[in-house]
């Protein structure tokens, strides 16, 4: 079973490049996130047409997450991460497709900071670790998948020294990702790319792409029963370069049956 997540930056002005990968790749399970599309603008009869079925959290001009499934239906299982009655970012889509439990997550950036944006990140990552425990106490085969807008260590970006201001590098953001990963979730990348240098993201600025001066925030933590099952795990960085692409490349791991 192959799983990816893609953050799409724009699910309409993007949508022949994302077809496009659906139909190369093929994966089971999309997670998208920045679809910024409104719930009754979602392209759904596009994706039908591709052979995948969806769900979706929409929010007009940003935000906004999906779960696409090939050949099958996700069942909704918690639409918007509990903890925040106030908060109205559609941000978090958890779903069951093929007895896994996949959540499609866009993590605040959270610049710039120090802020009210970074306090929010902060506590957004409070509740994203509860939501996560109840999982893991559940023992549900689960994986959170999407833009975690983290940059883990600094083998996961192409300078040690660059952005060290940056929401996405402070120690708090770290820490609290760090937290997550004590808790029994497995970082798939950073398994089986231990040396780092696996870069999902490439901004449209200054030459970042042309450079490869990239950097890894598109994760996908697994729980326990699931990272068992990890054979297989990448990026599909071509796509990142082809004509009016997104700037995050999608990233994707294999389970075994």
């Amino acid at each position: 079973m192959r799983i990816a997540t893609y953050n799409i930056n724009g699910v309409k002005a993007r949508l022949p490049r994302l077809l496009e990968w659906l139909d190369e790749t093929k994966p089971d399970i999309a997670c998208l996130q920045e679809v910024k599309s409104q719930d009754d603008g979602f392209p759904i009869g596009e994706f039908e047409r591709a052979g995948y079925g969806a769900i979706w959290h929409g929010q007009k001009s940003f935000n906004g997450v999906a779960i696409l499934a090939r050949n099958a239906q996700p069942v909704e299982a918690q639409r918007t991460l509990p903890g925040d009655p106030e908060d109205e970012h559609a941000r978090y889509l958890e779903a069951d497709v093929f007895g896994v439990r996949v959540a499609s997550i866009y993590l605040p950036n959270g610049n710039p900071q120090p802020g009210p944006k970074f306090d929010y990140k902060l506590k957004w990552m409070q509740r994203l670790r509860a939501r996560a425990a109840g999982l893991m106490a559940a023992e549900i085969p689960a994986v959170l998948a999407g833009d975690y807008n983290v940059i883990p260590t600094p083998k996961d970006i192409w300078s040690s020294s660059a952005m060290l201001d940056d929401a996405l590098r402070q120690p708090e953001s770290i820490a609290a990702y760090r937290t997550l990963l004590a808790e029994g979730w497995t970082d798939a990348l950073a398994t089986h790319y231990p040396q780092g240098g696996v870069w999902t993201y490439w901004d449209f600025q200054a030459g970042a792409w042309q450079r490869d001066h990239g950097f890894r925030i598109d994760h996908l933590l697994l729980s326990p029963l699931l990272a068992d099952r990890l054979v297989a795990c990448g990026v599909d960085k071509d796509h990142r370069g082809r004509e009016k692409a997104s700037d995050h490349a999608p990233t994707w791991i294999e389970l075994a049956a």
